[in-house]
């Protein structure tokens, strides 16, 4: 254990708490029970540990350093979108079949089980649910998995300087399209009862 904490420079008590997890599900429901905060911040898992909250790209960080810990390589991915935001997931697998973990304002854009044979079947699987605030299924693209230990000496996981270095990496990755150019044509909107479902609970800023 000593060996593992010196190389990722997280605490005992931080590996404690990250070990008591256990499961991939049990990560997400520690993001599940998070609160989801608003604020233009890239914080690493360490800091989300910290403060009990986090939004889309620290939870897929904290899951990645969740992932690692419990015995995981620890890999995210990059849901890329059009007239929307980009989504970050933490992607595992098991048995041959991939899933994830992640954070999100909306409803179906977080876990998945790890049923999926492919990487484009578990992004297909949030096409329906990523949408934007005009009802528009906004999902355009994903990227390859990243292995975060391409970011060790960065110290990702424990930096009390904002991560914005792995986000600016992403930008620079192939993404591989879901839908082609006539199909985006043809989308229609979601109709007005998946778009409350979509938004349950969903964090607003206060005006």
């Amino acid at each position: 254990m000593t060996n593992i904490a010196s190389s990722w420079d997280l605490t005992p008590a931080e590996l404690r708490k990250l070990r008591s997890l256990k499961t991939p599900h049990g990560v997400q429901r520690a993001l599940d029970d998070m609160p989801y905060h608003l604020a233009d911040s890239a914080w690493s898992p360490r800091k989300v540990l910290r403060e009990d909250t986090s939004h889309c790209y620290e939870g897929a960080l904290f899951a990645a350093a969740a992932l690692r810990v419990i015995g995981h390589p620890p890999l995210i991915l990059d849901l890329e979108a059009e007239h929307d935001t980009d989504h970050v997931i933490a992607v595992y697998r098991i048995d041959g079949h991939w899933g994830a973990l992640a954070k999100s304002n909306y409803t179906g854009c977080r876990y998945r089980e790890p049923v999926y044979r492919s990487l484009r079947e578990l992004a297909l699987s949030y096409f329906d649910t990523y949408f934007n605030l005009r009802g528009e299924r906004t999902l355009r693209t994903f990227s390859r998995p990243v292995h975060m230990r391409r970011f060790d000496s960065l110290h990702w996981m424990i930096s009390e300087q904002p991560v914005w270095f792995v986000a600016e990496y992403l930008l620079t990755i192939s993404h591989y399209p879901l839908i082609n150019r006539a199909q985006a044509k043809r989308l229609h909107r979601l109709d007005g009862r998946s778009f409350r479902a979509g938004c349950l609970e969903r964090a607003e800023k206060k005006s």
